[in-house]
Parts: C-alpha cells; sequence; structure tokens
C-alpha cells in the first residue's frame, strides 16, 4: 500500500497517510492533526509525492541474467582476449630471447 502526502489548504499541515490505491483520498484535514485552536474542516489535496524506490533483491532482477545463448555468444567474440603478460625474470627485467644454435 502507498504512501500519500496531504496538505491542507486551511492549516497548512502537511501529512502522510498510508492507503490502498482504492481508497477515497481525504477530503478535509483529521481533526487530531489540524494546526487551528479550533478545528476548521481545512480541504486538504493530495501532493504528488516522489514514492519509495523499488529495490528488487536477489538474482533473476537484471537484463542480463536473461540473455539468449546467442546473445551470450556473440558478446563473448567481440570482447578482445586478454593480454598475456611477458615473462620476466627475478630480477624484475623481461626475459632475454635465447640466441637460436646453427648446426652445421
Amino acid at each position: 500500500m502507498p504512501t500519500y502526502e496531504y496538505a491542507c489548504t486551511k492549516c497548512g499541515q502537511h501529512f502522510d497517510a498510508f492507503q490502498s490505491m482504492r481508497d477515497e483520498p481525504f477530503r478535509e484535514c483529521p481533526k487530531h492533526l489540524c494546526r487551528l485552536g479550533k478545528w476548521g474542516h481545512g480541504k486538504v489535496k493530495r501532493l504528488l509525492g516522489t514514492g519509495a524506490g523499488i529495490i528488487f533483491k536477489g538474482s533473476g532482477f537484471y537484463t542480463t541474467d536473461y540473455r539468449s545463448d546467442s546473445y551470450k555468444e556473440a558478446a563473448k567474440k567481440e570482447t578482445p582476449a586478454p593480454e598475456k603478460p611477458k615473462t620476466e625474470t627475478k630480477a624484475g627485467k623481461p626475459a632475454a630471447a635465447k640466441p637460436e644454435k646453427k648446426s652445421e
């Protein structure tokens, strides 16, 4: 059930109401929330709220979770293969290429 924000036009009170979407909106300021000394039956207006964000937890909620096999294969082909690191000696210098021996 959503929380709606209301504002009274007479007393200026802002309040939230936890209501079902099927419930009728408030028409007048609730007596226990009225700022006036004597309850003025102020007209209430429902405000546009930002609402709460929906948070999905767990697997299965991302677009990448349901990709087809053909899409996954094409994505693998497009990504470049990682470069192999050069072998290094213990001193931290690149290994020198060994000279080829010629047999005579």
